[in-house]
């Protein structure tokens, strides 16, 4: 059986040295806001070529926490509205809605599955205070006209770096191309760590500032209250995973796009839409996501031949009983990409010999 991803695999990659920076942590008696946890701060700032990085306990909570320090800074409060993509998880979405702010739902283009540039501008009101882009599936959703937009009408850009760390937009990594990012690093992220673990990154001092209070209760020093905060902390072991893994991303990434090369090289079902490959340094493919109509008897088939697949995602966000007062919109592209994608399997841990085997699955699907 070819795992969709084995965790297993991917961390024996890495396995002495994650063994051994472990075997740190447990031993420093320092498990929280010690020297790992700076380190990686430090290291991942510098990698982006950003100002600042705060480790807060997951991707979710780093995405929230920025739009709670703007409404502290009185950038933005409640009932303002935040542009954002309408096929993208879930969390995106709770980010804004659980800040008491507004998402608009903005279509993607079929091709790229990101977010449709062209359609942004018509959907800004005077309460738009925000466009969240979203790097689906690793691919950068960056564009001139992105910038330009939020220029021209003062919004701030926020990135959703959840899948595409290492990613880039004419040498600019992602996590850096806005006004702020939020990075998950969960176990399956191209970036990851062995249990919950994310980031804010920024080079806008005073945000940096209220999401460093924030995430710890909201003190500005021990025992001193600025805000009414939250407990979001990333603990010493997954600064410390994390440390050497962010070693190998860009060798793992160039694993990852040459995979993906095998992929649209040697796919050739008629029933089955490849993903726009674009420029190499524009997708870190944390995901391979094709697109097929009949999705669910493919997915049905590639188990029978022992190949294991995901759907990123079921179910839309707007169809999602949470939000029932969305329900009725109707965003067909959006619709029509969650009714057919799916994923295969990609990532360091995987051999090439296995993906001919995935290959010739697919290929041999009868509908």
């Amino acid at each position: 059986m070819i795992e969709f991803i084995s965790l297993a695999r991917r961390t024996a990659l890495h396995g002495k040295e994650l063994a051994e920076a472990t075997r740190r942590v447990v031993e420093s008696g320092s498990y929280l806001f010690g020297s790992e946890l700076s380190r990686f701060e430090h290291d991942y700032a510098a990698y982006l070529n950003v100002s600042h990085c705060i480790g807060v306990g997951n991707g979710l909570d780093a995405l929230t926490l920025i739009y709670r320090a703007y409404i502290e800074m009185g950038v933005m409060s409640p009932g303002d509205e935040v542009i954002v993509p309408a096929n993208t998880y879930i969390a995106s979405i709770l980010a804004i809605t659980s800040n008491g702010l507004v998402p608009v739902l903005v279509e993607p283009r079929l091709d790229t599955l990101q977010i449709d540039d062209s359609l942004i501008e018509r959907h800004i009101t005077r309460r738009t205070k925000s466009v969240m882009l979203v790097h689906l599936y690793g691919r950068c959703s960056y564009t001139p006209l992105v910038g330009s937009l939020c220029s021209s009408y003062g919004l701030r850009l926020v990135e959703d770096n959840a899948q595409a760390h290492g990613c880039r937009f004419e040498g600019r990594l992602t996590g850096s191309l806005g006004d702020a990012a939020g990075h998950s690093f969960y176990p399956t992220k191209n970036l990851g760590a062995l249990g919950d673990a994310g980031a804010v990154t920024t080079c806008d001092d005073e945000l940096a500032a209220a999401v460093r209070c924030l995430h710890n209760y909201g003190a500005v020093k021990k025992n001193v209250f600025n805000y009414e905060g939250r407990n979001s902390r990333m603990d010493e072991l997954q600064a410390a995973v994390l440390n050497v893994r962010l070693r190998y991303l860009d060798e793992e990434n160039e694993r990852r796009r040459q995979m993906a090369d095998y992929y649209h090289s040697h796919i050739h079902h008629p029933a089955v839409l490849l993903p726009s490959a674009g420029v190499p340094e524009s997708h870190v493919w944390h995901v391979y996501p094709i697109l097929a109509p009949q999705r669910d008897s493919l997915r049905e088939h590639l188990s029978v031949h022992g190949v294991g697949t995901q759907i990123h995602y079921p179910i839309p966000p707007h169809r999602q009983r949470c939000y029932g007062q969305w329900n009725s919109l109707a965003l067909p592209v959006t619709e029509r990409i969650h009714a057919e994608e799916l994923s295969l399997p990609i990532g360091p841990e995987l051999t090439f010999e296995e993906l001919s085997e995935v290959v010739d699955a697919v290929n041999s699907f009868e509908e």
